[in-house]
């Protein structure tokens, strides 16, 4: 799949896909709109949506936290430009974004977009390691997400309330 200059290789899990089977266009369109504002000209990357099973034992390999997140990204040392650079991987748990998104009051698909641009802006470079970091990070979401037609993902709305 193309996305805006990227080749885009995205692994919906069949469980996600029976909740949402607009998860890859979903995902394309969010990389995509990613691509324009902060990443390269080519390149390739690969988005993987799974359960929470899949998503703990990544996070618990690569990281040593033994629980489930809501988004994984893994950079590519690939790091040498032209139209073969490898962005890396972004791993998605569809489970722990639909809690998210229920307990939030948000659609799911305007909760992975947010969590593929994120992990998006992760593998170019990105990170809210500090304040400063996190408020530059989170601006660029708000900007990408917004021209995708989704809310501020930082102002959350509690389904209960």
């Amino acid at each position: 799949m193309d996305a805006g200059g990227l080749a885009l290789e995205i692994d919906v899990s069949p469980d996600a896909a029976s909740l949402d089977a607009n998860l890859p266009a979903v995902i394309a369109s969010a990389v995509s709109a990613a691509n324009e504002i902060g990443g390269p000209e080519e390149g390739a990357l690969t988005v993987v949506v799974d359960d929470d099973e899949r998503i703990r034992a990544l996070n618990k390999l690569w990281r040593g936290v033994d629980k489930p997140t809501n988004v994984l990204s893994f950079p590519s040392a690939d790091t040498q430009p032209g139209p073969a650079t490898y962005l890396g991987d972004i791993a998605i748990s569809y489970e722990t974004a639909a809690r998210e998104a229920a307990t939030e009051d948000k659609s799911l698909a305007d909760h992975i977009a947010h969590l593929a641009v994120h992990g998006f802006l992760h593998l170019v470079g990105y990170d809210h390691e500090s304040d400063q970091e996190a408020e530059e990070m989170e601006g660029l979401e708000r900007v990408i997400l917004a021209r995708l037609g989704v809310s501020d993902p930082y102002i959350v709305h509690s389904a209960e309330g």
